[in-house]
């Protein structure tokens, strides 16, 4: 039974209805450039980068099939945002809540061996609040994504309904932000540009003048 789902590497202790993972806040503001998961093994310089899981799941699944395989690698990060595994509001209920527990338990390994881990939050329906928001640290730095949930109205409702339940229950002081800031979220925002924008950025920096 301990080989099963990583418990032979660690347990750790849990809170709420799933006995999720706790895992500690961060208060150092981020300092770095932030990069998605899928290049965290061949960047360079890695020292000067933030790690993010805001991409498909599929790209970031080796962390939680192998997770001490990676530790070292990840070491090298100035942070790593804890993974953004998916809760889909159309998703089973059941795999939404194995998917905060996988966050977790990934997010307290990596805190075990010293890594700076932002807290990553997700959300689904309301229904979600009653176990989403379990282990998460109140006070410090979360990280959020707004992709694909700003297409239509009710997306967009459910989205901002969450993310204030959020600031009431965690009390961030930061917010690290991936995706399109709507107005009604705009405090204390750190934005982060899409992978895309920031490559393509870096690629007219190069032309000649």
């Amino acid at each position: 039974m301990l080989n099963f789902e990583n418990l032979d590497k660690a347990i750790f202790p849990g809170v709420g209805a799933y006995n999720v993972p706790v895992i500690a806040p961060v208060t150092e503001y981020p300092q770095g450039e932030f990069i998605p998961m899928n290049y965290a093994l061949t960047t360079k310089d890695p020292a000067s980068k933030i790690v993010h899981c805001f991409v498909d799941d599929y790209q970031f699944v080796r962390y939680w099939n192998t997770p001490g395989k990676y530790v070292p690698r990840l070491s090298q990060f100035a942070a790593v945002c804890s993974p953004d595994f998916s809760t889909y509001t159309d998703m089973p209920v059941a795999m939404q809540i194995y998917n905060h527990y996988r966050k977790h338990w990934l997010a307290a390994y990596w805190q075990l061996h010293g890594l700076t881990v932002y807290p990553t939050i997700s959300w689904s329906t309301p229904e979600s609040y009653a176990w989403c928001f379990d282990g998460e640290p109140v006070g410090g730095i979360v990280a959020v994504s707004s992709v694909g949930t700003q297409a239509s109205k009710e997306t967009k409702r459910l989205f901002l309904q969450g993310y204030e339940e959020m600031m009431k229950r965690l009390d961030p002081a930061f917010v690290i932000f991936y995706g399109s800031v709507p107005e009604e979220c705009d405090w204390n925002v750190v934005r982060v540009p899409p992978h895309y924008e920031s490559v393509r950025r870096r690629a007219g920096a190069a032309q000649p003048a």
